[in-house]
């Protein structure tokens, strides 16, 4: 087989390596693009953005055929158990995905009509074969479990399944709790269930895990469409914190949310307190890391949920680059996870409110977290806080230098796209991995999913001439 040699210096099997550079350099260097049909569509009777954008997705889909970048996608593919020595993690998953057809995906970024629920067991490799606090995602598939985060069990299950597992799970923690976590903008579904598995582990939780993931569509672009689906999910929510409440097995519940799904964890919390009058006492902790929520909208809803409500705990970070496009969205207001928490009147509604602020901002300077209020906190907020506090990731959403090409040359980041930016974006995208996994979900907030096209065969058979379905 002959091999191709990727712009990041790699060697790549490749099945042509003649097209393959003839491509990948058409992008690079205008000059030599001579073949007709990589120029087809100056000549289209019906020229138009959209084609140049399929053309563009077609080009890079034969540069991530050739292997250059990225770990593999739709890693959900249950492996044997060959890993004596690796940790496993067994996590409830309730979401409000649509099921995937693809093999190794199982949900995808749009919206079910109701809820769904699985049963996931991640493996996960000896800590001398990775760093504390990173997913190590497999290069290649199968994944290997003694190398990789790998796939024992991914099984959707019914709702009555669901609670038998939750059931098991509880009575074999110590303390009959459940942790509860809820991701952030831009995230697929596998990346919530690695990034929650290697949260499990490495923090040393031992509450029986449950991870609630929403439909993200896993694009920078994407903006408008999340925080809708956060609305969506809302009711989904609150149905599941109402059944723990109810649950007598369940003694304490811990919430743990990132980014965007704070707005989430706090309308559900809030729909609930409105409902019943209160929140349950079992409902000890709830930790709000970089929340991407109005800080006005936040001071009503706390206000909403009673004067007992939960143990709040906020990680702040005032260089957090995305929350600060956030702000610029929503009209110039401070994002709860961007706010200086010594700064009036912040400093005094937070202590009124008995919330423990972690100021990112000045622990990542060294303090390592052993001071103050936080020292005190129970202990699930302290092993969570720490790897918090420790750098933990809390999204594998990656951005590549093409999607801030994207930002800069769209007008807000709830906007459907940029045609400009994606032009400008594809020849990064050929040596940028983090931009290439992006890029057709880019493409497809623009011009449209890719593949939702009729079939010819559909196509004639609802009474269309051939010529006209061709074009």
């Amino acid at each position: 087989m002959s091999t191709a040699k990727c712009l990041d210096g790699r060697i790549q099997p490749s099945p042509s390596l003649a097209q393959f550079q003839q491509k990948c350099a058409a992008v690079l260097r205008p000059e030599l693009r001579e073949n007709k049909k990589t120029e087809h569509f100056r000549g289209s009777e019906k020229p138009g953005i959209a084609l140049v954008l399929k053309w563009i997705s077609a080009l890079l889909l034969l540069c991530a055929l050739a292997g250059c970048g990225g770990h593999p996608k739709n890693v959900l593919i249950p492996v044997a158990d060959s890993a004596p020595n690796a940790t496993k993690v067994d996590m409830l998953v309730a979401t409000t995905r649509s099921r995937s057809t693809i093999q190794g995906e199982m949900f995808t970024g749009e919206r079910a009509l109701a809820p769904a629920f699985a049963d996931i067991t991640v493996s996960i490799p000896p800590a001398n074969v990775r760093k504390v606090g990173e997913v190590a995602w497999p290069r290649r598939l199968p994944s290997n479990p003694a190398t990789d985060f790998a796939t024992l069990k991914a099984e959707e299950i019914t709702r009555d399944d669901a609670k038998k597992w939750l059931s098991a799970s509880v009575k074999r923690s110590h303390d009959r709790s459940v942790l509860v976590f809820i991701h952030g903008f831009n995230n697929r579904f596998e990346d919530s269930v690695y990034r929650f598995a290697q949260i499990v582990k490495d923090s040393g939780v031992h509450s029986a895990p449950v991870l609630v993931t929403w439909p993200s569509r896993g694009s920078l672009l994407a903006y408008g469409y999340d925080r809708e689906s956060t609305n969506y999910t809302r009711n989904a929510l609150e149905t599941l914190f109402q059944y723990l409440a109810r649950d007598p097995e369940v003694k304490e519940v811990s919430i743990l949310a990132h980014s965007m799904g704070n707005w989430l964890a706090l309308e559900a919390l809030r729909q609930m307190a409105i409902r019943n009058g209160h929140l349950p006492a079992k409902f000890e902790n709830v930790m709000l890391a970089s929340p991407d929520v109005d800080v006005d909208v936040f001071r009503q809803q706390i206000v909403d949920m009673g004067k007992k409500h939960p143990k709040f705990t906020l990680f702040v970070s005032r260089d957090d680059r995305a929350l600060a496009v956030s702000r610029r969205v929503w009209g110039d207001v401070a994002r709860l996870g961007a706010i200086d928490p010594e700064a009036s009147p912040f400093k005094k509604e937070l202590a009124d409110s008995q919330i423990t602020v972690i100021d990112l901002t000045k622990v990542k300077a060294g303090d390592k977290l052993n001071h103050g209020k936080f020292a005190e906190s129970p202990e699930v907020v302290q092993l969570i806080g720490a790897r918090i506090s420790d750098g933990q990731t809390l999204t594998d959403s990656k951005v590549g230098l093409g999607d801030h090409i994207l930002a800069a040359t769209t007008s807000t980041a709830a906007a459907a796209g940029s045609a400009a930016g994606l032009i400008l974006a594809a020849p990064v995208a050929v040596v940028d991995a983090d931009t290439r996994d992006n890029y057709a979900g880019h493409v497809s907030g623009l011009t449209g999913p890719v593949g939702t096209q009729p079939r010819a065969s559909e196509c004639t058979a609802a009474g269309r001439s051939k010529e006209s379905c061709r074009q």
